[in-house]
């Protein structure tokens, strides 16, 4: 499979359409891959995952209390929780 074929099939599962392809690539590269350190994207993407996450918490579970809301978010931000999701 191609690397454009891998991002489309990302944007499939995802249902969403990234607009600047090169950032998604940026994104996705390891920083042992790139002579460029990617530190400040991955801030970026752990932060704006964290807070999409919370908002769809607190959307679709609005009874619920903010700290069982944050073990929540926790739960599904964590690197083992993305990675099965990404399968």
């Amino acid at each position: 499979m191609s690397r454009k074929d891998s991002y489309q099939q990302l944007e499939r599962n995802l249902g969403y359409r990234f607009g600047e392809l090169a950032l998604l690539e940026q994104a996705l590269t390891h920083r042992s891959h790139s002579r460029q350190h990617n530190e400040r994207m991955e801030f970026l993407g752990d932060a704006l995952l964290s807070a999409f996450v919370a908002e769809e918490l607190c959307e679709r579970f609005p009874e619920v209390r903010e700290g069982t809301l944050t073990r929540f978010r926790a739960s599904l931000v964590k690197k083992e929780s993305l990675a099965s999701l990404a399968q």
